[in-house]
C-alpha cells in the first residue's frame, strides 16, 4: 500500500498524467481482483467493506427489480448489514419480506426457500457463513434453486473468504456476493462487490461516475491495494488453515460441553474452522467479555458490529435459544497464528471467569 500513498497519490478520475497513471493501476488491481475470482472486471465494483457491499446488493437489487415485484427472501440469521436493509424496504418503500427459519445448529433448510419462493419474488438473500456460529450454509443449492425460478441471490461471503475453499465466485451460484478485505488480512475499510452481469443496481451513493456509475466517491487507492494483494495471497490458499484451526477449535467445543451449564453453539462440523461460540446458564455476556479481558482473553459476544448492544443474539433466539442463555452468547475467534497453548490457557482460565460470575 506503501506507494499509493507516497508515489502513485493521484485521484483515478483526474485526466492529468498522475490521475491517468492512478487510473491505470486501478484497472489493472482490479484486473488482478478479477483473475482471483474468475470473473470479468467489469463485474467488481470496489466498497468500503462489507455493510456497503451488502447494502448496495440488497437495496441496489431490490430498487432495480421492484417493477418485477415487491417479493424478498431472506433468513432470520442474517447480519445486521442485511437484516437492516431489507427491514428499511419494508418500512419505507412498500416491499414484503419472508425471513426463513433455521434449525437448531443454525442452518437453512433448502426446502424452505422452495416454498417460500412466489411468483413476486425478485430477490434472495442468505449469507455462507454466519458471523456469530461459523454456522456454513448451503449457499450453492440455495443458488440453484434461485436459478432454476429466475429470482436474484445474493450471499453474504464476508465471513467465508480465506477460511473456506475457494475456486471461483462461481461455487455461489449467486448473482450477487458480498466481500470484505479485513476478514482475511486485508485493510480495514475496503471490500467488493461482484454482480453478474448483465444484472443491473440502483446506486446508493450519489455524486460521480466511478465504478461504472454504481458507487459515487473517489477511490481509495491504497486500501484497494492492499485488499487486492490479500486477495491474491490469502484467499484461493485460505490464510486460515482448515485442518490445524479446526483441530483446535474442535478441542475447544469438547472442553466447553464438558463445563456444567456451558453449551456450544451452532454447528460442530458444518462451521468455520476458526470459530467456537457457546452459552453460559446464570451468566451475562458483558461479564464473560469483562472477565475474559482481565485475563487477556479477548473474545465477542455477536456481531462486532453490534459492540454494546444489550439485546440478546438475534441469530441465537432465531436458533430456538431462550432469551436469557442467548443473553450469555460468547464467541471465540482464532487467528492462524493461534496455538494449542493459547488453546489451553483459555480452558483453564474459563471455569475460574465462570464461577465469579455465578457466584457474584
Amino acid at each position: 500500500m506503501a506507494p499509493f500513498f507516497e508515489e502513485t497519490f493521484g485521484n483515478p478520475s483526474s485526466i492529468h498524467q498522475v490521475g491517468r497513471l492512478a487510473r491505470s493501476l486501478l484497472d489493472d488491481l482490479r484486473h488482478q481482483a478479477a483473475t482471483v475470482l474468475g470473473c470479468q472486471p467489469s463485474q467488481v465494483i470496489f466498497t468500503s467493506g462489507g455493510t456497503e457491499s451488502n447494502n448496495l446488493a440488497v437495496l441496489g437489487a431490490a430498487r432495480r427489480l421492484r417493477d418485477k415485484g415487491r417479493h424478498l427472501i431472506s433468513s432470520r440469521i442474517e447480519h445486521p448489514a442485511v437484516l437492516n436493509c431489507f427491514e428499511h424496504l419494508v418500512r419505507n418503500e412498500g416491499f414484503t419480506v419472508t425471513f426463513l427459519a433455521v434449525d437448531p445448529a443454525g442452518i437453512v433448510d433448502p426446502a424452505s426457500l422452495e416454498k417460500a419462493l412466489r411468483p413476486d419474488t425478485i430477490l434472495v438473500s442468505v449469507m455462507t457463513a454466519n458471523n456469530e456460529t461459523g454456522s456454513i450454509q448451503p449457499v450453492a443449492e440455495l443458488g440453484s434453486i434461485c436459478q432454476r425460478h429466475g429470482v436474484v441471490f445474493h450471499t453474504d461471503a464476508v465471513q467465508a473468504f480465506g477460511k473456506l475453499p475457494f475456486h471461483s465466485i462461481s461455487q455461489f451460484n449467486a448473482d450477487l456476493v458480498s466481500i470484505c478485505s479485513h476478514k482475511f488480512h486485508g485493510p480495514k475499510g475496503c471490500g467488493a462487490l461482484f454482480f453478474r452481469s448483465p444484472l443491473l443496481l440502483e446506486p446508493i451513493l450519489f455524486g460521480g461516475g466511478h465504478e461504472s456509475e454504481l458507487r459515487a466517491g473517489t477511490e481509495n487507492l491504497p486500501a484497494i491495494a492492499g485488499f487486492v494483494a490479500a486477495l491474491s495471497r490469502f484467499v484461493q490458499d485460505p490464510v486460515f488453515s482448515h485442518a490445524p484451526l479446526f483441530e483446535l477449535t474442535s478441542r475447544l467445543w469438547n472442553s466447553l460441553a464438558s463445563l456444567e451449564g456451558v453449551t456450544p453453539r451452532g454447528s460442530f462440523l458444518l462451521r468455520l474452522p476458526n470459530t467456537v461460540s457457546f452459552t453460559v446458564s446464570d451468566c451475562d455476556s458483558l461479564s464473560l467479555l469483562a472477565g475474559l479481558d482481565l485475563q487477556g482473553i479477548c473474545a465477542s459476544s455477536g456481531s462486532a458490529c453490534s459492540v454494546g448492544s444489550l439485546s440478546p443474539s438475534h441469530v441465537l433466539l432465531a436458533m430456538g435459544v431462550s432469551p436469557a442463555l442467548a443473553n450469555s452468547f460468547v464467541r471465540l475467534s482464532l487467528g492462524r497464528n493461534s496455538t494449542a497453548d493459547e488453546v489451553a490457557t483459555v480452558e483453564s482460565l474459563l471455569p475460574t471467569v465462570i464461577n465469579q460470575i455465578r457466584k457474584s
